[in-house]
């Protein structure tokens, strides 16, 4: 039973799940801090939350890819995906802060795709920063 655990299948296996549980906690967290309802605004059509979202997910789910690479433990994994999660969300507040002339979350509420596409672009290029800094 040994040799069952230590397996790279249910090592891959393990790694799958606690990142898509994580993904999914993390989205929650982010539905908390944006002022549309993410999956409402996707539900109508809304392309500038689709876009900010799916840049989120692809975000999330890259910063686990390096952390997986780079980690043998699932703890020391899921510790650097927080990690990495955390500043993720710091960036989306930077972004918030650094766009006065607008509010970002009206924007892409709103649907301004402009906006949502540039959300998007900063979630996956910080995924890919963020994750270069993972050991």
């Amino acid at each position: 039973m040994e040799k069952f655990w230590e397996s790279e299948l249910v090592n891959h296996a393990a790694n799958y799940g606690v990142a898509i549980l994580c993904t999914l906690v993390f989205l929650a967290i982010f539905e908390l801090v944006t002022k549309y309802d993410n999956w409402e605004q996707i539900k109508k059509g809304n392309m500038a939350v689709a876009m900010a979202t799916g840049g989120k997910i692809f975000g999330i789910l890259n910063i686990f890819r390096y952390s997986i690479l780079h980690n043998d433990s699932l703890f020391v994994m899921i510790g650097w995906g927080c990690f990495g999660f955390f500043l993720l969300i710091i960036a989306y507040f930077i972004f918030e802060f650094l766009t006065p002339k607008f509010k970002v979350d009206e924007e892409i509420g709103k649907g301004n795709r402009a906006v949502g596409f540039i959300s998007m672009v900063i979630s996956v290029g910080l995924s890919y920063v963020i994750g270069a800094g993972i050991m």
